[in-house]
């Protein structure tokens, strides 16, 4: 079949895809081990680190310095979407973590339009630091936003000893022993009493 014109004087046949794709994304946050799914956000900000700076200059280096990375800092990550029924959810799930000092773990995904996760970041020790519904007229029309903040101690796979090239069991890590291998032996470690002079006593 010859290719009849379309629009803009572009040819198009059978094989031809016609419709509209939507590429916006949205970002999806998983509870590890909660019965809470806070649904979908159209903003997600904060998911930033940096690390500081560390500058040292030895006695007799004269003007060179060495610089060395410092702890990872973390920003507050900040979701914003636009209020629906999931907000509810959201306020239930406030209500049960008020009150109790545990750390949660969890994720928050970027999806794409297909519903397949883009990019993920694993969150160790987070808890909910602020949630509202920004100020809005009704008069207006407009679209009631609602936003939730987290505080997280970290999404990097880096919390591991110094020394070690990798986390544990992570790419780069020390292999182990191999199977069935005896244990290692352990040395004894003794402590010595220490020696306390003896000191003469003054004659009267």
């Amino acid at each position: 079949m010859a290719p009849s014109p379309g629009k803009g004087g572009l040819g198009v046949n059978d094989d031809t895809f016609v419709g509209t794709v939507n590429m916006a994304h949205n970002f999806t946050v998983a509870i590890d081990r909660s019965r809470y799914e806070l649904g979908a956000w159209a903003t997600a900000s904060g998911l930033h680190v940096s690390w500081q700076v560390i500058e040292y200059r030895g006695g007799d280096s004269w003007n060179h310095r060495f610089v060395f990375p410092g702890v990872a800092q973390y920003e507050k990550i900040r979701l914003t979407r636009a209020a629906c029924e999931d907000s509810q959810i959201v306020q239930d799930w406030l209500t049960e973590t008020s009150m109790r000092n545990e750390p949660l773990t969890g994720a928050i995904s970027l999806v794409d339009w297909q519903g397949e996760r883009t990019v993920t970041w694993e969150l160790r020790e987070f808890f909910p630091a602020a949630w509202g519904i920004e100020a809005f007229d009704s008069a207006r029309g407009g679209v009631a936003l609602e936003t939730l903040e987290l505080v997280h101690t970290g999404f990097l796979n880096d919390d591991f000893a110094p020394g070690n090239p990798g986390a544990a069991g992570g790419p780069g890590s020390p292999a182990g022993p191999p199977p069935g291998a005896p244990p290692a032996p352990v040395t004894a470690i003794t402590r010595k009493t220490p020696h306390t002079p003896h000191t003469p006593k003054a004659s009267v």
